[in-house]
């Protein structure tokens, strides 16, 4: 057997096929039952003639169905990719033909965006509809009757480590890309690697993965969509140590839903996407504190997106005892893990210099620790092939130094005299005012300490005398009047004055990605817009 994400999986359904794999709004699976689904959607994916290399589009919100769809093609060794469901059709139309899509399995109530993009699979061999909440099928095959039709047999011939797994990433300012990875480097650089906690216990060979399930596994809810990569990496980390996913109901993130079923599920692991999930959580949880059976967790985890100090001492107020995982990772790094400074412990989380993470020059040499030289955040040892189809993005994020090949997902960073990586944010969100160099992570987490805030997004606009200005685009919390001088004056017991927002903008609502990203695009015309009309 090799590393091979559906040989791994089998070898779990084998030792555990009786055990519960997911709960999912009114459906719950065995892992017995959860393999079937998907051989049969591996059987009719076969018979619609997608084979070996051939790239299927999963448009769906969290469910049963989107890992039947990621483990179908595994198992027949094509590769499933995850689809923006809030993309509207321009951009469905450009990721579509850019993936060179052959299939694709849907939502109902993706309907009118995916007609008006299907143009752009030439190629299309099978199209699928999951049925919801939105009324009768309209487009596609119905995904229950093909399933129905197909044999559940597992009969699929050898596959390989080097089987290709994409995920796609719509980036904070630029068009998505696909990011490909092998099957075996994915399942060690994000999966867990057979350590379902992540703790570097990593499995020698496939066969010991069987040996290692869990017998109950752990149960973890993951609030962001499976279209997330920290979400779906999750899910199988899970699956491949016994677990149980519990998905939110219609796959919509709803604070009250997801603390009912942390307990009727005896959720162990909560996993969200940085403050602008943790903080509805929170709210929801203080409201009503006697309302929800809490027992059973034991952890909270963060990717995607740093929380702030203020969130994390809230967090450990309101759930006392608790892990509370805080850690960095990437679509071009897999998990990168971190921890909070023992003399910080609401603070940032840091990784440090290993084999495997250093912090790169202009030069790609290493950094010296405690130098202050800002350099690009470097990761070795199992990462991505490169980008679908762009030789140039390629050739300039995994490059060669020092006799190893280095992943350098756009993050800036310093390394303290201790070995420690301060993570600064991306390169390409910098602002650069009066030729100093500002990123808006810190900018926010500063800006979230204020009471009166609910969410913030920093960035950068022209300016006559500084080049860029930092503005912040502030939504108040419920019932707050918004004080910016306040604000600014909170912000400068925590940042240099040329960091401190020189502009607040105030917003009913921040724009967020549904796994909890910020869209800085849509932030920066938004301030432009308002800074135009004087406000």
């Amino acid at each position: 057997m090799d590393f091979n994400l559906a040989d791994l999986f089998e070898s779990v359904v084998d030792v555990v096929a009786d055990q519960a794999a997911m709960a999912a709004d009114n459906r719950r699976l065995t892992y017995a039952e959860l393999e079937g689904r998907a051989n049969r959607l591996a059987h009719h994916l076969l018979s619609a003639g997608v084979g070996p290399g051939d790239r299927v589009g999963l448009q769906l919100a969290n469910g049963t169905e989107y890992l039947e769809g990621m483990l179908a093609c595994f198992k027949i060794r094509a590769v499933p990719v995850n689809v923006n469901y809030r993309y509207v059709a321009s951009e469905l139309r450009y990721l579509y033909q850019d993936a060179g899509l052959v299939g694709l399995i849907f939502h109902s109530r993706f309907t009118p965006a995916v007609s008006d993009a299907q143009a752009a699979m030439p190629e299309r061999r099978t199209l699928l509809e999951v049925g919801d909440d939105t009324g009768k099928l309209e487009l596609g095959d119905d995904y229950e009757r093909a399933l129905a039709s197909a044999m559940e047999s597992r009969d699929f011939g050898l596959r390989s480590a080097d089987d290709v797994y994409c995920v796609y990433t719509g980036g904070t300012t630029g068009m998505p890309k696909g990011v490909l990875w092998r099957h075996e480097d994915i399942f060690f650089a994000a999966m867990g690697g057979g350590d379902a906690l992540h703790l570097g216990n990593l499995i020698g060979s496939p066969e010991e993965l069987a040996a290692r399930v869990l017998r109950p596994g752990m149960t973890a809810l993951p609030a962001p969509p499976f279209m997330h990569a920290s979400a779906h990496w999750l899910a199988f980390t899970i699956l491949f140590s016994g677990g149980k996913l519990v998905t939110l109901p219609g796959g919509r993130f709803d604070p009250a839903a997801a603390w009912r079923l942390v307990g009727t599920e005896a959720v162990n692991i909560l996993v969200v996407v940085g403050d602008a999930m943790v903080r509805p959580l929170l709210d929801e949880l203080d409201a009503h504190p006697d309302h929800y059976d809490i027992s059973s967790l034991v952890a909270v985890g963060s990717g995607g997106a740093v929380l702030s100090p203020s969130t994390k001492h809230r967090l450990a107020q309101l759930l006392p005892g608790r892990i509370v995982a805080d850690a960095f990772g990437s679509s071009e790094t897999g998990q990168l893990g971190g921890h909070a400074p023992d003399d910080d412990p609401y603070g940032a989380p840091r990784l440090h210099i290993d084999e495997l993470t250093d912090v790169l020059d202009d030069e790609l040499r290493p950094v010296v620790p405690g130098s202050d030289v800002v350099g690009r955040l470097a990761r070795s040892g199992h990462i991505p092939i490169g980008y679908l189809g762009d030789v140039e993005k390629t050739a300039a994020t995994f490059v060669e130094a020092g006799g190893k090949r280095w992943a350098l997902p756009g993050d800036m960073a310093t390394v303290d005299a201790d070995g420690a990586i301060v993570v600064l944010g991306r390169d390409s969100l910098c602002i650069n005012t009066g030729g100093e160099k500002v990123f808006p992570d810190e900018v926010e987490g500063a800006v979230k300490n204020c009471d009166d805030v609910e969410d913030v997004v920093v960035v950068g606009l022209p300016d006559e005398r500084y080049g860029e200005r930092v503005v912040a685009v502030v939504q108040p919390r419920a019932g707050c009047q918004l004080d910016g001088e306040a604000l600014r004056a909170s912000c400068r017991t925590r940042l240099a004055g040329y960091k401190v927002p020189r502009q607040i903008v105030v917003t009913d609502a921040i724009t967020r990605s549904p796994s909890g990203k910020a869209d800085y695009r849509w932030a920066k015309a938004f301030a432009l817009t308002a800074s135009a009309d004087g406000e």
